[in-house]
């Protein structure tokens, strides 16, 4: 694989995890070559890693850990038992001007910028601390959110866990019942709320789905309106003034390490989304290593992550705070007027690290943008992506934009441990195309079938040690059932996570995608991100989702979304076919390749794949997909009727 960057000595010497180096020298007598090395103590003896990662970053519990690692099992592990302490304290030990957050809003103008101080951000929090706490608001309690990611979100936040409540979030592009199948489960207390918001130019009125979700929550002791869209809030309704009236000082219930800080939720596409329980200990002490010590972020950097409320990367952001560093909020279409939009809230702000997915890069690489010639991006020293696979000309691209080399950390772990697993690392050279290392003390490796670890071989995404962040418990799952189905039912005590992964005797990787959605033609199993990086650099194919249909080696069946003006004809499909031939192998060349107007995906932007291809075995759509757990539902039915129609079913 081609290196697209390598970091320089002073690079090297300034960035934190030398520093975190220098400090397990001087305070523990620990002496490490490089990077590998470091990560294989990290995940042999993870009493003294997180014990070394509480202390270098000067972690506060007002009471004192009598273990690390009490239990060392999956699922069950138990973490730093005896300790007290609050995730909002942490978020909140900064008072003074530097900015915490920094937004901007298509709803609000996207000429606009609004800016909250550290200070300002404390006194936020305790008005809406304090309001809460009058609505009855106490410890345990629930709080959820049908807010986009602004400013008033996570002050709304960082105030029901600074009581030690917990909070849960859905985007107010989520439909009624994709909301309700997810805060039903809470029985929440308070719900939160705005009345609409703008998108691509338009907009979108959510008053009578806000009646819908109330209506469903019968737990509800008050709802809170936020005017986004409007300016007026029903009278029978809170309004976000009247919640944060009254002055207050701000104070922080503290709580056991394990004690719920907020419920994630799977995307659900069959059956109820599975609520994930993450501690106030666990989520604290996993982004403090991963941001610092990977993202190489701290106190002076403008962290920026593309993300709605309804997706773990807007918790995963939230994790700036704890380092004193800067939030950088967007909310809207990263698409209007332009794909520039993202690039010029860079500018403007002076971002540090621009976090995005991988198909939001490859739209900019299709569409010619070169923002990199065309604005001031020279504070610009790290891109993220995650979401998807990153090509390797989406990461040559990245560098090609910008006119000098910058590293790019593809990152891949999951809303289930809400961080990366699989990381990027500031010792380590950047290769197109791969994942720099597995993160700090997680086990991650590549399993047979037979639960047999591989090097330089693609396998099955597993997590063979505990981590803090993994999931407390499932909401309302006694024993452990649905936990343990859903994560340790193939390897016993073993995470399955479910990815196909190659690790490099480098120690860098690629992953193959969902190993759920495994294709398998002459034998050979093939992951669908492979696919995907061949058909969408294609200049004719915008998206793509690719299926086996049938038992045994079925039909391979691509569906790929064309760019404007362009006929899925035969000298397309030959094109079609002619690079995947060249590219991967004559196993690759789809038996059937069809044209839709839009791929199906989750709420989160990730294709539904699986569903899909339960849908074109003949499986009815109410058995195959939950529809509120899609983001489109039409393209499903215009799916399967193009499957239909080309006389295959």
């Amino acid at each position: 694989m081609e290196t697209i960057w390598r970091p320089t000595p002073e690079a090297v010497a300034k960035a934190r995890i030398t520093d975190y180096l220098r400090w397990l020298a001087r305070e523990r007598g620990l002496a490490f070559d490089d990077y590998a090395a470091l990560w294989r103590w990290s995940v042999a003896d993870l009493d003294a890693f997180w014990a070394s990662i509480w202390d270098y970053f000067g972690v506060r519990a007002s009471r004192p850990y009598t273990a690390v690692l009490a239990r060392d099992a999956m699922p069950g592990a138990e973490w730093f038992p005896g300790a007290e302490l609050s995730y909002a304290e942490h978020a909140l030990s900064r008072r003074d001007d530097h900015p915490a957050l920094v937004a901007r809003s298509e709803t609000r103008g996207l000429d606009a910028t609004a800016t909250l101080t550290y200070a300002e951000l404390a006194a936020e929090v305790a008005r809406v601390r304090a309001g809460l706490a009058a609505l009855g608001v106490r410890r345990g309690d629930r709080v959820v959110a049908y807010l986009p990611n602004i400013p008033e979100t996570v002050v709304a936040f960082l105030a029901t866990a600074s009581l030690g409540a917990t909070w849960a979030s859905c985007s107010p592009d989520f439909g009624t019942r994709a909301v309700v199948d997810r805060f039903a489960q809470l029985e929440p207390k308070v719900l939160l709320a705005v009345d609409g918001y703008r998108y691509g130019g338009r907009p979108f009125d959510r008053s009578a789905e806000v009646g819908e979700i109330e209506r469903a929550l019968p737990t509800l002791a008050r709802s809170v309106m936020l005017p986004y869209l409007g300016d007026r809030v029903d009278p029978a309704r809170m309004s976000w003034e009247a919640l944060r009236a009254e002055t207050a000082s701000l104070r922080f219930e503290q709580v056991p390490f394990a004690h719920p800080l907020w419920v994630l939720y799977t995307s659900g596409t069959t059956g109820l989304p599975k609520g994930l329980v993450h501690g106030h200990g666990g989520i604290l002490l996993e982004h403090l290593k991963s941001l610092a010590l990977h993202n190489d972020l701290g106190a002076d950097d403008r962290f920026f992550w593309f993300t709605t409320t309804g997706w773990m990367m807007w918790n995963y952001l939230l994790g700036i705070l704890p380092l004193g560093g800067t939030a950088l909020l967007f909310d809207g279409n990263p698409g209007h007027p332009d794909l520039g939009t993202l690039w010029r809230f860079a500018a403007d702000t002076r971002m540090t690290y621009f976090g995005t997915s991988a198909p939001f890069i490859h739209a900019c690489m299709k569409a010619g943008i070169t923002p990199g010639r065309e604005l001031d991006l020279g504070a610009l020293r790290a891109v993220g992506s995650t979401g998807a696979p990153l090509s390797s000309e989406g990461f040559r691209w990245v560098v090609e934009m910008l006119g000098r080399p910058i590293p790019v950390g593809s990152v891949s772990g999951g809303t289930d441990l809400c961080t990366a697993f699989v990381q990027s690392c500031p010792l380590l050279p950047v290769r197109a195309g791969e994942l720099q290392c597995a993160a700090l003390g997680a086990k991650v490796e590549a399993y047979t079938p037979e639960g047999r670890g591989v090097v330089d071989a693609v396998g099955e995404l597993v997590i063979t040690r505990p981590m803090p962040s993994m999931p407390t418990t499932l909401w309302n799952d006694p024993g452990m059932a649905r936990y343990r189905s859903s994560y340790f039912e193939m390897y016993p005590g073993v995470w399955r996570h479910g990815d196909w992964i190659r690790f490099t005797p480098q120690g860098s990787c690629v992953i193959y995608g969902r190993s759920d959605a495994t294709l398998n033609r002459g034998g050979v199993r093939m992951g669908t991100a492979e696919f995907y990086r061949v058909v969408e650099e294609l200049p004719e194919v915008r998206d793509s989702l690719v299926v086996e249909v049938g038992e045994g080696e079925g039909q391979l069946v691509l569906f790929v979304v064309l760019a404007p003006h362009v006929a899925l004809d035969d000298d397309v499909r030959r094109r079609i076919a002619v690079a995947l031939r060249r590219e991967l192998s004559p196993r690759h060349v789809p038996d059937r390749i069809l044209a839709v107007a839009e791929v199906p995906k989750t709420l989160n932007g990730k294709k539904l794949e699986v569903p899909v291809k339960r849908l074109l075995q003949g499986q009815p759509l109410s058995g195959a997909v939950s529809e509120g757990a899609v983001a489109n539902p039409a393209s499903l039915t215009a799916l399967l009727e193009a499957y239909r129609a080309a006389g295959v079913a």
